[in-house]
């Protein structure tokens, strides 16, 4: 039995994403059309137009597979140790010297080089 729910609303899902594309479609189609309409009143519109497409997205079968893999991503987040102010200080400085050490070594090699081709052609 619990099969048989799953397949019927696996098949309701194309439907599902219908409903979803004609939503954004509408939406992109109402903002052009209302293009004399206040900025406000457009955003707001197309935010309530965007809720209703993804809460409906959320419904199917991918929605909700996407939903846990957003929330799995933000707890994974929350365990990252993020450097401190001064480690990121640190490391800025460490970048900024190396490149600035490369950008001089890269030009006196461009002035050697010039300098000896200059000899050479005369």
């Amino acid at each position: 039995m619990s099969e048989k729910v799953n397949d019927q609303e696996n098949t309701l899902d194309w439907l599902k994403w219908a409903v979803v594309a004609a939503i954004v479609i509408a939406g992109v189609y109402a903002n052009s059309y209302f293009s004399a309409e206040s900025v406000l009143y457009r955003t707001i519109g197309l935010l309530i137009l965007g809720a209703a497409a993804i809460w409906l997205a959320i419904q199917t079968a991918k929605g909700r597979a996407f939903l846990a893999l957003c929330l799995d991503a933000r707890a994974e987040i929350r365990k990252v140790v993020w450097p401190t102010r001064q480690e990121t200080t640190q490391t800025t400085m460490i970048v900024l010297i190396v490149v600035v050490i490369i950008a001089l070594l890269l030009w006196l090699l461009d002035w050697g080089l010039n300098e000896i081709v200059s000899g050479i052609i005369g």
